[in-house]
């Protein structure tokens, strides 16, 4: 197994793991603030988009914790508003941290050598668990994350539909080239694993609107959790996050899937007691995907 850093003592597949059975449930709740989109009370209240955005993430955040074990943080969400923005992304994090949840950056980075030891070391002092990776570059796009003490969500199949393009391509020598990539996320991971699960810190993204393939990438990695978006209001199903699952899996913990949604959650309130339907809303996600299992 990797080295981990003296800030993530142990390895970030066993603290997934840890908090998927604290609560009970495998999802994960995005924050992908739009500002435009926030209540019109939390507008009125704050005047400036960059203290906006931190109230409303900072309730989100308050609504969800004890549900979802995991928040998701969409970088470019919070980068856009230059430094102010990236303090915000810094402040949301910690207070994530301070109620018990792990922090899952979301800016799917692919760069290597000394750039993505940088992004890494950026994304510890953001107060992140994980982040996610582009590994179209080779496995020295992905291991300075590992390096640091970070778990990483390696893009595989996405969610998107124009992904087929590249990722549904046909290789020379048979398969896809998401097959391609599952395999070399499959042999990395071998070197990150946790503590008796047969998972690894190296895990994957798989859309579950691309639920076709996901018997062949379960067969391809074995021990890698899969980060699935795309379930709900892009069409995908708990028959297709069940496709996902491992064979064989004693519980929750051991499943493979950390389950991911946003839109569908932190904008279900509308006006009024927006922080009560965030909350019902995490709570009907955990309750679907409970019946996944």
């Amino acid at each position: 197994m990797g080295a981990q850093t003296s800030q993530n003592r142990r390895p970030f597949i066993d603290r997934l793991v840890e908090g998927m059975e604290r609560v009970g449930s495998p999802i994960c709740v995005g924050l992908d603030p739009v500002l435009e989109k926030l209540p019109e009370a939390v507008r009125a209240e704050h005047w400036e988009p960059p203290a906006a955005i931190e109230a409303f993430c900072v309730g989100v955040v308050d609504a969800v914790a004890g549900i979802a074990p995991v928040v998701k943080l969409q970088a470019a969400c919070f980068e856009r508003y230059g430094a102010a923005g990236v303090r915000v992304l810094e402040h949301v994090g910690a207070h994530a941290r301070g109620r018990g949840m792990l922090v899952l950056l979301d800016a799917k980075r692919g760069d290597i050598g000394i750039s993505a030891e940088h992004y890494a070391a950026a994304a510890v002092g953001l107060h992140a668990d994980a982040i996610t990776v582009s590994g179209y570059m080779g496995p020295s796009t992905i291991e300075p994350y590992l390096n640091a003490g970070l778990g990483v969500f390696v893009l595989v199949r996405t969610s998107n539909p124009d992904s087929d393009v590249v990722q549904g391509g046909e290789m020379k020598g048979g398969g896809t080239v998401a097959g391609m990539m599952a395999g070399v996320v499959a042999e990395l991971g071998k070197r990150w694993m946790g503590s008796g699960r047969g998972l690894s810190s190296v895990g994957a993204v798989v859309g579950a609107t691309k639920a076709a393939d996901g018997r062949m990438l379960r067969e391809r990695m074995p021990g890698q959790v899969f980060l699935v978006p795309g379930y709900g209001a892009q069409g995908g199903t708990a028959e297709d996050v069940r496709t996902l699952l491992r064979p064989g899996f004693a519980g929750l913990g051991d499943a493979g899937v950390l389950v991911t949604a946003s839109r569908s959650v932190i904008y279900a309130g509308g006006e009024g007691d927006w922080k009560g339907a965030v909350r019902g809303a995490a709570e009907r996600l955990s309750r679907e995907i409970a019946a996944v299992f």
